[in-house]
């Protein structure tokens, strides 16, 4: 199993703002969109309820939250939805579906699970974004003595922005 951290984050590290994302870039969001599509992601509650109330189609959810027993969602074949109350848990319920659901499991926020998750990261995909926003939420700073960068893809655009991988060394 292949732990993935999929995010977008600005120069000063911001990855959200009151439950949404700071800019719109439809670049990014189809990237997160092709590369998480038929995988299993694991996430936070309230990285979960900024979908507003839908699963994403054809992705296995796995929603850690303090108490996933007062948790339910209803949930489609193609998009199942499961509560977990730990990290350790979501990891050893993705384990056996990944024949499934392929290898590799994307970890798509929020802040605290990315820090909570980084020491089992193996990969990271960072949309890092070349300009300053104001938010609440931040990604933590990846360690160059840990994670080796192997591709960068510089976009122009409106808001400019690069596509990095990151690797575990």
């Amino acid at each position: 199993m292949i732990l993935t951290h999929v995010v977008a984050c600005s120069k000063n590290h911001v990855i959200g703002t009151q439950g949404g994302l700071p800019w719109n870039i439809p670049e990014d969001m189809k990237f997160f969109r092709d590369t998480t599509k038929g995988h299993i992601m694991i996430m936070g509650r309230k990285t979960f309820e900024s979908f507003n109330g839908r699963a994403l189609p054809n992705r296995y959810h796995i929603v850690i939250t303090r108490d996933p027993k007062s948790q339910s969602f209803p949930s489609a074949e193609s998009s199942p939805v499961v509560f977990v109350s730990s990290i350790d848990e979501a990891i050893a319920h993705a384990k056996p579906l990944t024949a499934k659901w392929g290898d590799e499991v994307f970890v798509i926020g929020g802040g605290e699970i990315y820090k909570q998750i980084m020491d089992k990261t193996d990969k990271i995909y960072l949309t890092l974004i070349h300009k300053e926003f104001a938010g609440d939420t931040y990604y933590p700073r990846i360690d160059e003595k840990v994670f080796t960068l192997t591709e960068r893809r510089d976009v122009e655009s409106t808001v400019p922005f690069s596509f990095l991988t990151y690797i575990r060394k």
